[in-house]
């Protein structure tokens, strides 16, 4: 796997993140905050109409990430054809592990990624260069920490096995948690497994605490009675941050391509409020979650829509 990415514990503000990946990457740009909006009738058609057609001439990409509750518009986007509106032929890879998607982000397997804030700037560190098109998502419950009753507090990990992924945004989350707790990684003994088997370790009674995220975390919670989730990103709103990142020789190359990619997000986000059970059903099947469980998992995070990145 390389050099272990560098893990950052220091809480981010969502403007703090996007400085701080600013710095790392010295060509890349960041258009999130800093390229003109697109206008209300380009960012926000009415969702689901056809009166938008696609243009002649189409851009084919392919992008991945794991499975995640905050990348919903995205799912959506690409059942509804909203990308292929503003002339994107979208392909979305599903990967098991965020070091599989890096790797192929790097090796241009794949042009797009969406990735958390902590590993971004890894990536970034170790000399990746890539464009935030967009921020997704912040994590507000959706990921958490699963511990046993006899586990009393965050204090109380000392000493103790926990399984997280090392690297990947579990790990960045479980160190802010230890820090705020006084706590290091010195302190515990990391097993490193993937959320999903983190979550299944934990359900099936064979590790006291796991860190993971939605859909897993609540799936675990409930089916273990011996346990609870300790702690999630609603104590801590601003430590999590999912960005879209495309390969920035492919945007030069596709100028309409950033554009048709963020335009047909908001278009997923308001097909979201707009026709809720036609975009809840939509989600639930790519992350095998009921409808009902969607909407949940959805209370979790805040998705980010045009208004919120015009003001970020």
């Amino acid at each position: 796997m390389g050099q272990k990415p560098q893990v950052f514990t220091r809480r981010l503000t969502r403007r703090q993140a996007m400085y701080l990946m600013g710095g790392f990457a010295g060509g890349m740009t960041l258009h999130a905050c800093t390229q003109s909006a697109p206008t209300t009738s380009e960012a926000s058609p009415e969702a689901g109409t056809d009166t938008a057609s696609a243009p002649a001439e189409m851009v084919s990409a392919a992008t991945g990430s794991t499975l995640w509750i905050g990348y919903s518009p995205l799912y959506v986007a690409l059942e509804k054809g909203f990308f292929e509106e503003g002339g994107l032929d979208l392909t979305y890879n599903v990967f098991s592990a965020s070091a599989e998607a890096d790797a192929a982000f790097a090796s241009n397997q794949i042009q797009g990624q969406n990735n958390v804030t902590s590993e971004a700037v890894a990536l970034a560190a170790k000399g990746q260069d890539y464009r935030i098109i967009q921020v997704a998502d912040s994590s507000l419950g959706g990921d958490g920490i699963l511990a046993r009753n006899s586990v009393a507090d965050i204090a109380a990990f000392k000493g103790k096995e926990i399984a997280v992924e090392i690297g990947a945004v579990s790990h960045f989350f479980l160190l802010q948690v230890l820090e705020e707790a006084g706590l290091t990684s010195e302190d515990v003994t990391i097993l490193n497994v993937t959320p999903d088997a983190a979550a299944a370790a934990y359900q099936a009674g064979q590790i006291d605490i796991a860190v993971t995220y939605s859909p897993f975390l609540k799936q675990a919670n409930d089916a273990q009675s011996d346990g609870r989730i300790i702690y999630d990103t609603s104590k801590m709103p601003t430590a999590i941050l999912d960005v879209y990142i495309f390969n920035p020789e492919f945007l030069e190359e596709n100028p309409t391509a950033g554009e048709a990619f963020v335009s047909g997000i908001f278009k997923g986000i308001e097909f979201l409020e707009t026709n809720p059970d036609e975009a809840l059903a939509i989600v639930g099947e790519r992350l095998e979650l009921s409808p009902e469980d969607v909407a949940t998992e959805l209370e979790g995070v805040d998705l980010t829509s045009l208004e919120k990145m015009l003001k970020c």
